[in-house]
């Protein structure tokens, strides 16, 4: 595996990225390579300062770049107007086949653009979707498009629950998932005109086992592994979880130290545990489905362990080979129309 690390994006870079970077030096195999992209000065000073063996400073490259795409820039516009930018020369790595994966914390949306103008799509597919894995009581659930698309139609929800539900198998390990499209009710006439229309095509696709509409609360009462929905309503859900997890855990460790230390040194392994299996750094980055490569968008808060364990998604997406999965499913697929 190569991958492309953009060092110059997130909320903590380039100290956070490069960190997380040394971090996944022992999941490295020897065949390994990580291409740091960005600042050629701060990228040396920080591979002077890694502490790493001289065998595994082998397996790092750096890439220099002198633009950086800011989090408030334009998508569109930045990735047009700055060519030599992290973003757009990650890209241009994975579009030349110099690299097997592409990962950032920046920019999400310039993230997008690039990697759709470079990568491309993969044949047959209409658009990419953001995919994201939410841990459950009753497994993991994949939410597909979280972001990168939030006026999508009625074919692009078919292709999402296609695309992730191949990723979801090949991935997370979920043998024919089940896959719902989020509505604000279970009955086939509520929702808007696209969700009616998009539940038709996957009510009729073959390849998908479609189970109809849910509701928000239904992701997590372990009734589906895929959910579908655009992009704007996704990416509320994914960060309305990450607000209300955080607040319930800090809840729960108030009223823990109301009863005294005790309490709070008793509960804190099994609290521990609990955490970790819902911190979203735990999952790294999140696949964007249907480009010519594998491209992980991280969160723009990504720390050190975020960027570590997008490295290793990464490792995990190059071995499944879901990609050319993908366009197996969708060359198999009903068409529908735009």
């Amino acid at each position: 595996m190569r991958v492309a690390v953009d060092v110059m994006g997130g909320d903590r870079a380039p100290a956070a990225i490069l960190q997380g970077c040394w971090d996944a030096a022992a999941l490295l195999t020897p065949d390994d390579r990580v291409l740091l992209v960005g600042d050629e000065l701060v990228i040396r000073a920080g591979l002077a300062a890694s502490e790493l063996s001289a065998e595994k400073l082998t397996q790092y490259q750096v890439i220099p770049t002198t633009q950086v795409i800011g989090m408030d820039d334009s998508p569109v516009e930045a990735v047009r107007n700055k060519p030599k930018a992290s973003i757009n020369v990650m890209c241009d790595l994975v579009k030349k086949g110099e690299a097997d994966v592409a990962i950032s914390a920046g920019n999400t949306g310039a993230c997008v653009a690039a990697a759709q103008l470079k990568m491309r799509t993969l044949p047959g597919v209409s658009r990419p979707g953001i995919a994201v894995v939410l841990p459950t009581f009753y497994g993991p659930v994949v939410i597909c498009d979280v972001g990168a698309n939030i006026t999508p139609q009625p074919r692009h929800l078919q292709q999402y629950a296609i695309m992730a539900g191949a990723y979801g198998a090949a991935v997370a390990g979920i043998e024919n998932p089940r896959v719902g499209i989020l509505s604000i009710g279970e009955e086939d006439a509520k929702g808007t005109e696209m969700v009616k229309e998009a539940r038709a095509l996957m009510r009729d696709e073959p390849l998908i086992n479609f189970i109809g509409n849910i509701e928000g609360r239904d992701i997590f009462k372990g009734v589906v592994d895929v959910v579908v929905c655009d992009g704007f309503v996704g990416n509320i859900i994914l960060k309305f979880t990450e607000g209300i997890t955080e607040g319930l855990f800090q809840t729960i460790l108030a009223e823990l130290q109301e009863f005294g230390s005790g309490a709070v040194d008793q509960f804190k392994p099994v609290m521990k545990k609990i955490y970790a299996k819902h911190d979203w750094q735990e999952y790294g980055g999140a696949p964007l489905l249907g480009v010519g490569g594998y491209c992980l968008i991280c969160h723009g808060r990504s720390e050190a362990r975020a960027i570590k364990n997008a490295i290793r998604v990464g490792q995990q997406l190059c071995r499944s080979g879901v990609n050319q999965k993908i366009v197996e499913r969708i060359a198999r697929s009903i068409p529908g129309r735009e």
